[in-house]
C-alpha cells in the first residue's frame, strides 16, 4: 500500500530468488530490489483476532487527527451507512469518531463552533470571495479592482494560461512601468488550488486562475493503468432470422441440423436456410463464410430471393454499378483534392502555444505525435483528409480543437458536424468553454434550434461572422452557405452517410478535413490504409484511465441496485442501455422498484424534440441519476460522470455498437454489465 508499482517476489521452495517492481500494464520489470519493507498490522490479542483492524491501530499516541467540517463528516457517513445497509469489515461512523477520541483533535470549519471547556479557537480571518463574472474581459477588470485595495495572488495551471492571463490584464490597465501587475500588486505563480479566499487581517487575496475564467477541471495525476479487453463476438444466429447467401440471396435461417455428406458414414452439421416457396439449402458449416446477417432499413421483412431466378445476380449488378460510380466520384474528389493549391497555414503563434499550454490533463505520447502530424498536414498546400482513431476520451476533441483554433485565427471559418444533437450541444458547451478566452464566435445549428435562431446563424455564416459552427446534417442544407470555410471536423463519421460527407467536400476544393471515429467504417479505414487518406491512431490511453471491467450474467436486481448505489454513493451517473422502445417505459418502471432511491429518467429517438431535449437536459445537469435510453441516444455522449453501463439484452447487439457502448463509460472505474 502506497507504493506507485506492485512488486513480483519469485520463490525457489523457501528462499526469495529475486525482488522486482514492476508495470502493471505491460507487466515489464522496471528494476530489481535487495529488500523490501511490508506494511502488516500489528499482532492482535485473542480477544481481537476477530475484529476489524482500523486507522487507529497504526497510530502513535501523540498523533493529531485533523478532521475537516465534522459536521459534513458525520451526516456523509450517516449517509452511506444507508444505502449501503451493514456491510461485513466496514466500521460506522460512530465507531471511527469513538476509536479516535484518544487522540489530539484539530477540527477545521468555515462557521465558528461552540466551544468546550479546554477547547481552544483559533480565527484566521478567511474570508471567501465574491464570484467573478462570467466573461473574461469583465472578470479580469474585477481582479484589477480588487487589486488596487489588496495584494493579490493568482495560481495558473500551467505557463500557457499565466501568460495569457498577463496579457489581459495588461490590456485593462494604464502603461505606468514595464511590469504593471507588479505595480497593481498582482502576483502571478503557477501552481493550483481548488478555491480562492480572501485573507482580511493581512489584506490579501489568493485567486484560482479557473474562477476568473470558470473552468473549474481538475488536473488529475494518476499513474497509467492497462485497459481491459474489448469484447470479442456476439455474433451468432437466431432461427427466424433473415441471412444473405452470396450465390443464392436472401433467406431465412432455420437452424443447425446434422445430416451425412455424400458417401461419408460421419455426420456433419449444416445451416438450413429456406428460400422462396419453401425451398432450403443445406450450407456445410466449413461454408460459413457464404452467409452473412441481413442489415435492411426500417426493420421491414426482405423479400425472400427465388432459388434459380435471375432477380439475385441483377440486384447484385445494380450494387455493383453503384460501387462502382461512388468510387469513381470518391477518386474524383480525391484526384482534385491532391491537385489543388490549399491553403499553407502558418507556424503556431503565441497564441496558439498558449491555448495548447492551457490544456487542463497532461497529453500522453500519441496525442503529442498526431497533434504535430495535423499541424504539418495544415502547414501544406496540399489540402488535409486525415482520420483520426481513438477510443472515447483518448483526447480526439482536444486535437480537433487545437486545428480549429490554427485554422480561426488565420480568419477562416470552420465547420463541425456531429451526429446527434446532444452530441453538438455537448460539443458546443466544451468548445465555448475551452475557448472563452479568445475573440472567436462559436455557434450551434440544430433542431433543437427555434427557426428564428437558425436563420440568424445561418446569415452570419454567410457574411464570415461565425468562427466556428457545429451542427448536426442541418449543416449540410442547401441553405447554409459559408463565407471562407477552411476546415471541417466530422465527428462519428460512421452515423453519417458517403454523400453526406463528399457534399462538404465538394462545397470547396480546397478544404481541410479532420475525421474522428473510435470504430472506423470498413470504407473509410480501406481507403486510409490505401493511402488515398491519412490515418492517426490513438492507442495510449489518459494517466487517469482506468481498465473496464465487463461482467457478463442473467438479469439481477440485486447486482442492479448495488451497482447503481455504489455510483451514487460516489456521485457518478448510470447508463441503462435498452434498445426496445415498446418496453423501455416498463424497464424504467422495474428499475424504480428496484432503486427507489435513484432517480431514473428515459429517452428514444421516437420521443418529440421538445421531450427528448428535456429528457437530456435533466441528465446533463445531473437532475437525475440513471439514463434509460437506447443506443441512438446514447451514443456519441462522453460523460465523464458516467462509470457504470448496463447493457440489456446484450445478444442484441453487434460488436460495433458494443465496443462503442463500453468506451462511453466515463474516466474512473469503469464498469459494464451485460445481460
Amino acid at each position: 500500500p502506497g507504493e506507485e508499482c506492485p512488486f513480483r517476489i519469485e520463490f525457489y521452495g523457501d528462499r526469495i530468488e529475486s525482488l522486482r517492481r514492476f508495470d502493471v500494464g505491460t507487466q515489464r520489470s522496471i528494476d530489481s530490489l535487495d529488500a523490501l519493507s511490508i506494511v502488516a498490522a500489528p499482532p492482535a490479542s485473542s480477544s481481537e483476532a476477530a475484529e476489524t483492524t482500523s486507522l487507529n491501530s497504526f497510530l502513535s499516541d501523540d498523533t493529531i487527527v485533523v478532521f475537516a467540517d465534522p459536521g459534513e463528516i458525520q451526516t456523509m457517513g450517516a449517509t452511506l451507512e444507508t444505502r449501503l445497509g451493514v456491510s461485513e469489515g466496514l466500521l460506522a461512523i460512530q465507531t471511527v469518531l469513538e476509536r479516535l477520541a484518544p487522540f489530539g483533535q484539530l477540527h477545521v470549519t468555515p462557521f465558528a463552533p461552540a466551544t468546550a471547556e479546554g477547547e481552544a479557537v483559533v480565527d484566521f480571518g478567511v474570508l471567501s470571495l465574491a464570484r467573478f463574472e462570467g466573461q473574461a474581459s469583465d472578470a479580469v477588470a474585477e481582479l484589477c479592482a480588487l487589486a488596487a485595495q489588496r495584494t493579490v495572488h493568482v495560481f495558473c495551471d500551467t505557463d500557457g494560461e499565466q501568460t495569457r492571463l498577463a496579457e489581459m490584464i495588461d490590456q485593462h490597465t494604464p502603461k505606468t512601468g514595464s511590469d504593471r501587475t507588479t505595480s497593481l500588486n498582482i502576483h502571478l505563480h503557477r501552481g493550483a488550488i481548488h478555491r480562492g479566499f480572501e485573507w482580511t487581517a493581512g489584506k490579501t487575496c489568493v485567486v484560482s486562475h479557473r474562477e476568473i475564467f470558470h473552468r473549474h477541471r481538475q488536473r488529475r495525476r494518476v499513474r497509467r493503468i492497462h485497459t481491459g479487453r474489448t469484447v470479442e463476438s456476439w455474433v451468432d444466429l437466431t432461427s427466424g432470422e433473415a441471412v444473405v447467401h452470396l450465390v443464392h440471396g436472401i433467406a431465412l435461417y432455420r437452424g443447425l441440423k446434422k445430416m451425412h455428406k455424400g458417401d461419408s458414414t460421419q455426420e456433419e452439421e449444416f445451416l438450413v436456410l429456406e428460400f422462396a416457396d419453401k425451398a432450403k439449402v443445406f450450407v456445410p458449416c466449413s461454408q460459413i463464410d457464404l452467409v452473412q446477417k441481413y442489415i435492411g432499413m426500417g426493420g421491414r421483412r426482405p423479400k425472400l430471393s427465388t432459388i434459380g431466378g435471375k432477380g439475385w445476380n441483377k440486384t447484385k449488378q445494380q450494387v455493383i454499378d453503384s460501387v462502382g460510380e461512388l468510387a469513381e466520384s470518391l477518386l474524383r474528389v480525391q484526384a482534385m483534392r491532391e491537385q489543388s493549391s490549399g491553403v499553407q497555414y502558418p507556424k503556431d503563434t503565441d497564441w496558439q502555444r498558449e491555448f495548447e499550454a492551457s490544456f487542463a490533463y497532461d497529453e500522453t505520447e500519441d496525442q503529442i505525435t498526431v497533434a504535430a502530424e495535423i499541424r504539418d498536414d495544415l502547414m501544406l498546400r496540399r489540402p488535409m483528409d486525415r482520420l483520426l482513431c481513438g477510443d472515447v476520451g483518448y483526447g480526439k476533441t482536444e486535437l480537433a480543437m487545437r486545428a480549429a483554433f490554427k485554422v480561426v485565427e488565420y480568419g477562416r471559418q470552420v465547420a463541425v458536424l456531429v451526429p446527434t444533437t446532444i452530441l453538438a450541444e455537448q460539443h458546443y458547451s466544451t468548445f465555448s468553454e475551452r475557448m472563452a478566452e479568445y475573440p472567436f464566435v462559436i455557434a450551434c445549428l440544430s433542431r433543437f434550434r427555434s427557426a428564428g435562431e437558425q436563420r440568424r446563424i445561418i446569415e452570419q455564416i454567410k457574411k464570415g461572422r461565425v468562427d466556428i459552427v457545429i451542427g448536426t446534417h442541418r449543416l449540410l442544407s442547401k441553405d447554409v452557405n459559408f463565407a471562407n470555410l477552411g476546415l471541417v471536423v466530422i465527428d462519428e463519421e460512421q452515423r453519417f452517410g458517403v454523400e453526406h460527407k463528399e457534399r462538404l467536400k465538394a462545397m470547396k476544393g480546397t478544404v481541410e478535413v479532420l475525421t474522428l471515429t473510435a470504430t472506423p467504417i470498413p470504407r473509410t479505414l480501406h481507403m486510409s490504409l490505401m493511402g488515398v487518406r491519412d490515418i492517426s491512431s490513438l492507442q495510449t490511453p489518459p494517466v487517469d484511465r482506468r481498465a473496464i471491467s465487463t461482467q457478463i450474467g442473467p438479469y439481477r436486481p440485486e447486482v442492479i441496485r448495488n451497482a447503481i448505489l455504489r455510483e451514487m454513493n460516489r456521485d457518478g451517473q448510470v447508463f441503462f442501455v435498452h434498445n426496445f422502445v415498446q418496453s423501455i417505459a416498463a424497464v424504467t418502471d422495474d428499475l424504480r422498484k428496484i432503486v427507489p432511491e435513484a432517480r431514473i429518467i428515459y429517452g428514444h429517438g421516437q420521443m418529440k424534440d421538445d421531450e427528448l431535449e428535456s429528457v437530456m437536459h435533466q441528465f446533463f445537469q445531473r437532475e437525475a441519476d440513471v439514463l434509460v435510453a437506447t443506443t441512438i441516444i446514447e451514443s456519441g455522449l462522453d460523460l465523464p460522470t458516467v462509470n457504470t453501463i448496463f447493457i440489456n439484452r446484450a445478444e442484441r447487439f453487434g460488436l460495433a455498437d458494443l465496443h462503442q457502448l463500453r468506451g462511453r463509460v466515463g474516466r474512473s472505474s469503469h464498469r459494464a454489465y451485460c445481460y
